[in-house]
């Protein structure tokens, strides 16, 4: 029987599970959590996490999609840590209410605001 008092640190999470996924600055801050992962269908690798940060109540959050690598997973603590500066993640592509169509344009913007390399999501090579 498991402890559900105890968090399981494994290194799989189910994608029904990821909101639970926390995530901090580089300073230990809590930031929020993992609100989503974007996910190439053709490969099954993640190439985005959307970070859920700030609201109250589920109301008033901010999404910010972050290129996967540039978190880090803290296995002692079971979180993320995101690698940039949190001035740079706010000031960086984000929704409230009505989220973007994430194509190949708006990984192509993320991408580029964050100067990191992504592979193509588009259909096709």
């Amino acid at each position: 029987m498991t402890d559900t008092a105890t968090p399981d640190k494994t290194l799989l999470i189910a994608s029904n599970r990821v909101d639970e996924m926390t995530v901090r600055s580089r300073d230990g801050e809590k930031m929020g959590h993992v609100h989503s992962y974007m996910v190439n269908k053709r490969t099954g690798t993640v190439t985005h996490a959307v970070l859920s940060l700030g609201g109250f109540l589920g109301l008033n959050k901010s999404y910010y999609p972050l290129p996967f690598e540039l978190l880090s997973y803290n296995a002692v603590d079971d979180l993320y840590i995101v690698t940039v500066d949190r001035r740079l993640l706010e000031g960086g592509p984000s929704w409230s209410n009505n989220a973007p169509d994430f194509n190949q344009a708006y990984a192509d913007r993320v991408a580029s605001y964050y100067d990191t390399r992504h592979e193509a999501i588009q259909p096709g090579d």
